[in-house]
């Protein structure tokens, strides 16, 4: 690792978002909360893919809650599944064509100490918003600015393709043909991805 620590800028989202998905793996997610910074090394990673992509919400087209795909990268989209539970988003490729990759799990970063919350319990998307108190506050703004709530660092960690394990995405059997398609990646062998 390298002691250069840069913030992801717009260029890195503005790529095809299977390329998006998998360059996040071993990249930094830092949330702020009040003086205090938590974060953790993404580990796991979902692709949704433009309106004909039949698991992506933009499929149905544009409405209030994915108006937000259709904008810039770069931008969180954050949104609610079973009434209980966030989901975390970052928005990819170009405007008006509606793609996100969805922070699946992460691995807590060993030199902090989270006392209100359990860092541990992080290896699914639900448990990662609960665990650093991510909602509906964090939609639609930037995922790219230090003085932001939340935002990616890369701090030099280059996960290598051999060790990227590509599978299925969960939760989609409604997707027809995309159910199975391969739009799911992790690291290879870690403890924290989510549990099936």
């Amino acid at each position: 690792m390298t002691s250069e620590i840069s913030i992801l800028n717009r260029s890195f989202f503005e790529r095809d978002t299977k390329k998006v998905a998998q360059d996040l793996l071993g990249k930094f997610l830092v949330r702020r909360i009040g003086k205090n910074l938590f974060s953790g090394i993404i580990v796991e990673t979902e692709a949704y893919i433009g309106p004909h992509d039949l698991a992506c919400h933009a499929s149905k087209g544009k409405t209030e809650r994915t108006e937000v795909m259709f904008g810039s990268a770069g931008i969180w989209y954050v949104y609610m599944i079973y009434g209980m539970y966030y989901c975390l988003n970052v928005v990819t490729e170009r405007k008006d064509y509606p793609s996100a990759v969805l922070i699946r799990a992460l691995e807590p970063d060993s030199d902090l100490q989270f006392t209100t919350y359990n860092l541990r319990l992080m290896n699914g998307p639900g448990k990662l918003c609960r665990a650093l108190r991510i909602d509906k506050k964090i939609n639609r703004t930037s995922a790219m600015a230090k003085n932001s709530k939340l935002y990616f660092e890369d701090r030099g960690i280059k996960i290598s393709k051999s060790r990227i394990v590509k599978a299925k995405r969960i939760g989609v059997d409604y997707a027809g043909k995309w159910k199975d398609k391969p739009l799911r990646f992790y690291i290879k062998g870690n403890k924290f991805i989510s549990k099936i």
